[in-house]
């Protein structure tokens, strides 16, 4: 009885890990996106599974091939195809552990500039409360804040929908708040034109 195709199956199912990798490791990618978004603030179960499919599937078509050949110098007793779905398997789980790591570090990097930004419209909320006219109090913790310089200089608005000898429309208290200079210098007055026309001007 000849032996090898029985020796060719065991090496296939000993080295059957790619495509089965490959779905968990995707199925991985779109927890992660969920939980850890890399590019945006809110992620999508969706956009984890595209993306970590295609990544996977450009890897594996790309890089593979060269991996398992590396592989069989190492380990020359493996066959061909076995050696490039090892490669392949690595690959997967490579990418996975990437998007892992962008994702830790685009949230800890989001994390800040929630901070950042919370920080600055306390900060722009207390020198308006102390130095705007009366008709901005009431609606003093309602703020429109433009991203200047982030993490460090916004521009923080208040608004009053009246004002003695103003017919209609808003009107708008404006600071910039610098946050990499002293507390006491960080806040200065900045017009009352709304921060939409200033944003506006930057598009």
């Amino acid at each position: 009885m000849d032996a090898a195709p029985i020796i060719r199956l065991r090496w296939r199912l000993r080295g059957a890990w790619l495509w089965p990798s490959f779905v968990v490791l995707v199925l991985a990618d779109g927890a992660l996106e969920s939980w850890r978004p890399v590019l945006s603030d809110q992620g999508s179960a969706v956009a984890g599974l595209l993306q970590g499919s295609i990544l996977s599937l450009i890897g594996i078509a790309a890089l593979s091939p060269a991996l398992g050949w590396a592989l069989r110098q190492v380990r020359k007793d493996l066959p061909k195809v076995v050696a490039r779905d090892y490669a392949g398997a690595g690959i997967c789980l490579l990418i996975t552990c990437v998007l892992l790591g962008a994702g830790l570090i685009h949230h800890h990097v989001a994390v800040a500039d929630q901070n950042a930004l919370a920080d600055a419209s306390a900060t722009a909320e207390a020198y308006i409360g102390d130095h705007a006219p009366q008709q901005f109090m009431p609606d003093l913790h309602v703020l429109s804040t433009y991203e200047l310089q982030p993490p460090d200089v916004y521009r923080v608005c208040a608004h009053a929908t009246k004002q003695a000898g103003v017919a209609s429309g808003p009107v708008w208290y404006c600071v910039v708040v610098d946050r990499s200079k002293p507390f006491a210098d960080s806040v200065r007055y900045a017009g009352s034109e709304p921060n939409s026309l200033l944003s506006q001007g930057t598009n």
